[in-house]
């Protein structure tokens, strides 16, 4: 009898223990599902990113974590440039985001059009250009990283891309998509940023979408740097979802070991898609810009990436319109969810194509 007894209450503990352990298991499941982190002692552990968690979790403030900022498009001509220079006023586009600019540990964008000091003043046309002052706005800014390779970076030739660097290396701002690969350490973390166009016309200069080059070079900054960051200007203008050759060029890149795609061109923000745990942004759309004869071409989305070591544990899109032919503002709670739902939609589209 105390026999049985003692095989009952061993069955039962053990029992007891299965069923705590199963419940430990389903609680850390379901908290994956509800958050994409954890915090345990200044680590930041990693669960995978999804579309859902993206557009629709709270964005919290972590501890011991970098921050990435990349925009829209930046176009500091034609219009733009004669504002600037009427107001002599050089950080009058940025002057409604230079606080989200300048507050996280790097800001990346995209340079569409040179900065010279042969500048020509126009309100219209394709061959864009900037005054040499307009450097004092990007500084002003807080811009750490420009990419310059896309179609209009060499619209005053060799001498305007050369002029270019210079000011930008002036400012203290590094530029990525020329050639060599750009690094940016921030607390131990070596940052790497490539670039590529897709956009013709073909610029010598710059890095041009070749599948061969692109799977080196990310290959070679990979063994040198935690993250790889890798910009492309690419896609169909005024386009609600990416070409095929863009997916392939992001997966591509992905397989290579980049860890973020940054996309533009369109001048309209595309979908976002999560490919093997690496997080690909097709388009930001516009950030400045004087496109002003549509809403859309008025719209983009700044991009918040923060890392924990070489992992992004999570992604923040603040929208933005712009104003007066070339200043954008933060978007307004209205405006925010409008874009973000419709951002969210092609994505859930793009991710059934697939």
């Amino acid at each position: 009898m105390i026999k049985k007894a003692s095989v009952s209450i061993f069955i039962f503990i053990i029992a007891s223990f299965i069923v705590l352990i199963y419940q430990k298991l389903q609680f850390e499941k379901l908290d994956g599902l509800i958050s994409p982190y954890k915090l345990q002692s200044n680590e930041v552990v990693v669960s995978p990113l999804t579309i859902d968690q993206i557009f629709r979790r709270d964005h919290e403030n972590m501890d011991n974590t970098i921050t990435l900022i990349a925009t829209g498009d930046v176009m500091l001509g034609r219009v733009v440039n004669q504002k600037s220079i009427a107001s002599n006023n050089f950080n009058w586009p940025f002057e409604k985001t230079s606080d989200l600019l300048k507050s996280v540990d790097i800001t990346l964008v995209n340079l569409e059009g040179p900065i010279t000091n042969d500048c020509k003043p126009t309100g219209s046309g394709m061959v864009f250009c900037a005054d040499k002052r307009t450097i004092g706005g990007l500084a002003h800014s807080g811009i750490d990283i420009a990419n310059i390779a896309n179609n209009h970076i060499g619209n005053y030739g060799e001498k305007g891309e050369e002029n270019t660097k210079g000011v930008l290396k002036s400012a203290g701002i590094i530029f990525s998509g020329a050639k060599e690969t750009a690094y940016k350490e921030i607390d131990g973390i070596k940052f790497a940023f490539l670039g590529y166009n897709e956009i013709p016309p073909k610029d010598q200069g710059i890095n041009w979408a070749v599948e061969e080059n692109i799977a080196h070079d990310i290959n070679i900054a990979k063994e040198n740097a935690s993250v790889v960051v890798v910009s492309f200007h690419w896609g169909v203008e005024y386009k609600d979802q990416p070409t095929k050759r863009q997916e392939a060029l992001a997966h591509l890149a992905v397989d290579s070991g980049a860890d973020l795609i940054i996309g533009n061109h369109p001048h309209w923000y595309q979908p976002i898609e999560v490919y093997k745990n690496k997080v690909i942004v097709y388009s930001h759309g516009n950030f400045i810009f004087d496109q002003m004869w549509s809403q859309r071409t008025r719209e983009g989305v700044v991009g918040k990436y923060t890392f924990s070591g070489s992992n992004l544990v999570d992604v923040e899109f603040v929208p933005v319109v712009i104003e007066n032919f070339g200043q954008p503002r933060l978007a307004t709670e209205e405006e925010k969810n409008k874009i973000l739902t419709h951002m969210e939609e092609e994505s859930k589209k793009l991710e059934k194509s697939l």
